[in-house]
């Protein structure tokens, strides 16, 4: 009997829907696949909500290499057309790194238009968009804004003004800043070398690299950030997969999806303690 009572509960779609949960996730964490290349795979997502600048900006653009996580911070009005983001697209990204194979973005309705997916679809670049009220499929422009937030606000209070005014700054340090995961800086893994920084060569005692030998440099640096990800990929997996439960899918199965509260989706309203 308590074999059937529990399978009975297991597949009430009432239990289901109004019971607390008290088991791990299913799922295993399903990891992105490492890029081969500079600027392959690029993710983006926006900053909003930031005080009004005297350049009338509200707004940042954040779009981060995936391979080097090399980081553009764009500075825009929330109620940008898409045609004007479209121009800062070829611009401040296309004009400098070229037309990436894949992008990766939460389902804003700005990258979901009809206009950007045509544009994309004729540059040749794949529209990876994350699961609805999921943004761990993009995780890595959700710690880069974290991150971003946090330099500005540091700016702000110690030298005051505004947050745009700052922006390139904190553009500059973060991808000069060493990263664990590729045990290097963003920048020197993109160009192959150090940053100059009001500190001189001299004192870096940094050797120049030329011709042939810069090749080989960059060739043998790409592979050992690849082999870095990909260390880095499967120690995080374990860690998150010690904390959850694998499940299979059979076509035509039906699932939940849990929404988060961040996205103002409530499973309870103020009003309604007892909604479902």
């Amino acid at each position: 009997m308590k074999r059937d009572i529990s399978e009975f509960v297991s597949k009430c779609l009432v239990c289901q829907q109004v019971k607390a949960e008290h088991q791990v996730p299913s799922g295993l964490l399903q990891l992105v696949m490492v890029p081969e290349w500079k600027r392959d795979k690029v993710t983006m997502d926006f900053v909003t909500g930031l005080p009004l600048t005297l350049k009338k900006k509200d707004a940042i653009w954040v779009v981060v290499d995936k391979l080097m996580k090399s980081a553009h911070f764009i500075p825009i009005m929330i109620d940008y057309s898409l045609d004007k983001l479209a121009d800062l697209y070829i611009s401040e990204i296309v004009r400098l790194h070229g037309v990436p194979l894949s992008i990766i973005s939460d389902r804003d309705p700005r990258f979901t238009l009809r206009f950007w997916k045509k544009l994309q679809e004729a540059l040749g670049t794949k529209l990876s968009f994350s699961t609805v009220f999921h943004p761990q499929s993009d995780g890595q422009s959700e710690r880069m804004i974290q991150i971003l937030e946090d330099m500005l606000r540091s700016c702000i209070l110690e030298f005051q003004g505004s947050w745009e005014k700052y922006l390139p700054l904190v553009e500059f340090a973060y991808n000069n800043s060493f990263q664990t995961s590729l045990k290097m800086e963003p920048y020197m893994a993109l160009c192959g070398r150090k940053c100059r920084t009001p500190l001189y060569w001299t004192e870096l005692k940094e050797n120049q690299i030329h011709g042939v030998d810069l090749i080989k440099e960059t060739e043998e640096k790409v592979k050992v950030i690849r082999n870095c990800l990909k260390a880095a990929s499967d120690r995080q997996k374990s860690y998150v997969d010690l904390k959850r439960k694998e499940i299979e899918f059979k076509v035509g199965d039906r699932a939940f999806l849990k929404v988060s509260l961040w996205k103002k989706v409530l499973r309870f309203g103020r009003k309604g303690r007892l909604n479902p």
